[in-house]
């Protein structure tokens, strides 16, 4: 819901007369999709009809990558809203801003959890 709430906010002004806006609109809209994707594999029990992946492996790389591009992400969304820009863009971007950053931090706290279940699973 949040990265649908960065995405959207984002969606609905000129962003792209400002490429920092792209980017930002890119990883969103990319991690929006695959999490929805995940979240449907994860609650249909696809995962246990599909033994060979490594799921735990899988989960640890998407959450860290994740974790890292929308870090990467949150930055450039901060740093490209100034006030001279519109004012309607203006609190938009800085919403959007706002909610990138507590999207990362959700994804940071799952890379985190998904390094533990990673790690215990190749303790075994």
């Amino acid at each position: 819901v949040l990265g649908l709430l960065v995405w959207t906010l984002i969606a609905g002004t000129e962003y792209f007369l400002y490429p920092a806006f792209g980017w930002v609109m890119f990883v969103a809209v990319f991690y929006w999709v695959l999490t929805v994707f995940f979240l449907i594999i994860y609650m249909t029990m696809t995962y246990t009809r599909i033994p060979q992946v490594p799921w735990t492996t899988v989960g640890l790389c998407f959450n860290g990558s994740a974790f890292i591009l929308y870090l990467i992400a949150a930055i450039v969304d901060a740093s490209a809203v100034t006030k001279e820009l519109d004012s309607h863009n203006y609190n938009s971007w800085a919403a959007s801003s706002f909610f990138a950053c507590v999207v990362t931090s959700c994804y940071a706290g799952n890379t985190y959890f998904s390094f533990i279940s990673w790690r215990s699973r190749t303790l075994q």
